[in-house]
């Protein structure tokens, strides 16, 4: 597979990284040459320099043979025009393209082929999604949810202090409830897969495959009892906090039942503070949001958080652009008594940081990005992806299609690659903690661990 990427900023440079780790074949466009340099020197793959909307340039990158083009410039309207040279010049077979402005995705852009693109991915709404689907769940986790399979994996930070430390993975169940399995840990930046003699340290982050019911129990018994987050304060006001606030508000977008008996049973008043420093857009936010609060002040004063607007939160989200201060925010807020934090990275190496300081859930914009990306291109048997240890290990969800050779095989026998895991199957509406004398059938929904340069490996053998 051939994969041409236009902007090797740090979505294209992350992309890049992940494509070429998985063996594919990557070449890179960038119009500055002293980033062309560092990319060069940084990445195993061709870079050119030139600008993503010059033909000469396309053509010089080998477009004419790219199965995948890939616009993720600072610019949208150079990733559109970009997709629509490809589109009018070469025969690639699908052409997506970064678009951060909500004006291009109203009027349904991303439903259409406008400009010949295939798939539009909007950064901002990705990491809005990633913080809705915490705050969904009560904000104790990371979480990674599945289309098809009822397991979800989930983070636990082992505290220094806390009745993990020195224990193995065996005797986990000496001191949490419930059926669950640990993937990975990762450890000083390093990930594991884990056997039952693993003995546990502190700080390290464990990625626990268990079912919501058995999760809630978990958290319960560390301490992290999910509850109703009804006072939150959402600090910045930006595309991302616009997004949440929203949903805060109003609920989900797509159910319009569901919003309306909450409206009904009072279920779905939350408290919503919104401090954002900019005077000019906090004018945007009170005429946009009229239920909630809005403060205008900057969140890095001195005694913002003493003053009684913030009294007996149940949640801070930190969504401004400084992830610094994102991070900083939320561990001060938590210092002041509030429960729950999620905080907005742009990094994803500052995601397991952010965990092990206390932080409930970061979010990583560039990984959340990233991700879509990879699974659109890798559509067909992968339904969903996530990732794990800054990419370097995936948990892939996956339909057995019918013609794939693992069907018939038993699990032992299937000859997966080092360290691969699968950790569910779902099978006719049941749930199955899958074994090695289990046989493949056709349309079983499977959630499979790998190391990413398996990730492709794994996919052919359940889709061919």
């Amino acid at each position: 597979m051939k994969v041409v990427i236009v902007g090797a900023g740090a979505v294209g440079f992350q992309l890049a990284k992940q494509l070429i780790s998985e063996k594919k074949d990557v070449v890179l466009i960038e119009k500055n040459p002293d980033a062309a340099g560092r990319v060069s020197n940084a990445l195993d793959c061709m870079v050119v320099t030139g600008e993503g909307t010059n033909r000469d340039v396309l053509r010089q990158a080998g477009t004419a043979t790219a199965d995948y083009f890939v616009a993720a410039t600072d610019s949208d309207e150079v990733n559109m025009i970009a997709c629509g040279i490809v589109s009018s010049e070469f025969q690639v077979k699908a052409k997506i393209a970064r678009v951060r402005s909500f004006d291009y995705h109203s009027g349904k852009l991303s439903e259409k082929r406008f400009l010949g693109i295939d798939f539009v991915v909007n950064p901002e709404i990705e990491a809005a999604r990633a913080i809705m689907r915490a705050v969904d769940f009560g904000a104790v986790s990371d979480i990674m949810a599945f289309e098809k399979s009822r397991v979800q994996i989930r983070n636990v930070v082992v505290d220094r202090d806390g009745p993990l430390v020195g224990r193995t993975l065996e005797k986990l169940s000496e001191v949490l409830p419930g059926s669950f399995l640990v993937a990975v840990v990762v450890r000083e930046n390093r990930y594991l897969i884990p056997s039952g003699t693993t003995r546990l340290q502190g700080g390290d982050i464990l990625y626990i495959v268990a079912n919501e019911g058995d999760f809630d129990a978990i958290f319960d018994s560390l301490g992290k009892r999910r509850g109703e987050l009804k006072k939150v304060i959402l600090v910045g006001g930006g595309r991302i906090g616009r997004q949440v606030a929203e949903y805060l508000l109003t609920g989900p977008p797509q159910s319009l039942f569901r919003r309306v008996s909450r409206r009904l049973t009072g279920h779905h008043e939350r408290q919503v503070k919104i401090v954002e420093r900019d005077y000019t857009r906090c004018k945007a936010l009170i005429e946009e949001f009229p239920k909630a609060l809005v403060i205008n002040a900057d969140i890095s004063d001195d005694g913002v958080f003493e003053e009684q607007h913030f009294a007996n939160a149940d949640l801070v989200i930190a969504a401004t652009d400084n992830q610094e201060l994102n991070i900083v925010t939320a561990l001060y807020a938590k210092s002041q008594g509030i429960r729950r934090s999620v905080v907005l990275v742009n990094r994803a190496s500052y995601a397991p940081i952010a965990a092990q300081l206390g932080i409930d859930v970061p979010v990583s914009q560039k990984n959340a990005i990233v991700t879509t990306i990879l699974r659109f291109i890798r559509s067909g048997a992968v339904r969903s992806i996530h990732t794990i240890s800054d990419g370097r290990v995936e948990a892939l969800e996956l339909t057995v299609l019918p013609n794939s050779r693992a069907v018939g095989s038993a699990i032992k026998d299937l000859q997966l690659p080092r360290d691969t895991l699968i950790v569910a199957l779902e099978r006719d509406g049941l749930s199955l903690v899958p074994g090695g004398n289990n046989v493949v059938r056709a349309n079983d929904q499977l959630v499979v661990i790998a190391k990413k340069e398996h990730g492709e490996r794994v996919q052919e053998m359940f889709s061919r």
